[in-house]
C-alpha cells in the first residue's frame, strides 16, 4: 500500500473550492492525504481549508502562508512541508479539480509499474473517448508554448502546464525543491529543467524518467487566475529559465540530436 499526499495550492478560492469532493476522494488500496496551502489569501479561504483540516484530521494539513507568492512557491512550500511525512508519491493538484481525482489512480498506476520513473505529468490530449473541455485559444496557445519548452528542454514533451503532477518522493524531488524557482506560473518547467539537470550529471535519459498520462477528462474551468498579460510574461521566463538551466540543457539537445 502506497502513502500518496497531494499539495493543493489556493488563493481566494473559497468560491470555489471543493473542499468536499477532496474529502470523498480515496485512492483504491492506497492511503490518500491532502495538504492545503493558503498563499496569503484575501477571502475566506483560510476558514475553508480549516474547516477541512478538522473534519478530516488525519487526511489533510494545511499550511498558511502570510503573503501571496505565486503557485510555483506554493506549491514549494507545500511539498516541502510533506517531505518528511512518510510519503511513497508527491503531488499537486489544482484545487479547482479541473483535473478531477479520480484521474490519480493512472498516475500512481504508472509510479508503482515502473519503478525507474520519477514524475508523472497529466496531460491534456484531446482524443476519441476522452472529455477535455479546453478552449480555443487557451489549447492554440499551449501548443505553441509546449513547442517551446520542448525546443528548449531537448525533450519531446506535450503539456508542461496541466495541474496535475505526481513525483517519487526521493533524493532527487529533494534537490528539485531545495531552491526558490524564478517563476511564477511556469514553474513546471523549471521543475523539468532541474529534472534534467540531475539526469545529464548521471548520464540518465530523461525520457525514461518522466511519463505523461493522456487524461480522460479535464474541464476548463472558469475563473482562472492566469490573463494574457500571464500568457506573454511565460515566454520572457521561459527565457530565464534557458539562461539560468543553460549548461544542463545545452548538454542535453546536443546529445538528442547525436
Amino acid at each position: 500500500m502506497a502513502r500518496v499526499c497531494l499539495v493543493v495550492p489556493c488563493f481566494n478560492e473559497s468560491a470555489r473550492l471543493r473542499g468536499d469532493d477532496f474529502l470523498r476522494a480515496s485512492l483504491a488500496g492506497h492511503e490518500l492525504h491532502f495538504r492545503f496551502v493558503d498563499d496569503g489569501s484575501t477571502d475566506r479561504t483560510a476558514t475553508s481549508l480549516a474547516r477541512l483540516a478538522t473534519i478530516e484530521p488525519d487526511r489533510v494539513r494545511c499550511t498558511l502562508l502570510p503573503r501571496n507568492v505565486g503557485k510555483g512557491e506554493a506549491v514549494r512550500a507545500g511539498m516541502g512541508a510533506s517531505l518528511d511525512d512518510g510519503h511513497d508519491y508527491l503531488g499537486f493538484w489544482d484545487a479547482d479539480l479541473a483535473t478531477p481525482l479520480e484521474e490519480l489512480a493512472a498516475f500512481v498506476e504508472t509510479l508503482e509499474r515502473r519503478p525507474q520513473v520519477d514524475l508523472v505529468l497529466g496531460a491534456r490530449v484531446a482524443l476519441l473517448g476522452r472529455h477535455i473541455d479546453r478552449r480555443l485559444y487557451r489549447h492554440a496557445y499551449g501548443r505553441v508554448f509546449a513547442s517551446a519548452v520542448s525546443q528548449l528542454l531537448g525533450l519531446a514533451v506535450y503539456d508542461t502546464q496541466c495541474g496535475a503532477k505526481l513525483f517519487r518522493v526521493d533524493g532527487r524531488l529533494r534537490a528539485v525543491l531545495n531552491a526558490p524557482f524564478l517563476s511564477r506560473w511556469i514553474f513546471d518547467v523549471e521543475i523539468l529543467a532541474r529534472y534534467i539537470a540531475q539526469y545529464e550529471a548521471e548520464r540518465v535519459d530523461p525520457a525514461d524518467r518522466i511519463v505523461e498520462v493522456p487524461l480522460r477528462v479535464w474541464t476548463d474551468v472558469a475563473g482562472s487566475k492566469v490573463g494574457i498579460g500571464d500568457a506573454a510574461r511565460a515566454f520572457v521566463e521561459l527565457a530565464r529559465i534557458g539562461r539560468r538551466y543553460d549548461h544542463a540543457l545545452s548538454a542535453r539537445r546536443v546529445r538528442r540530436e547525436r
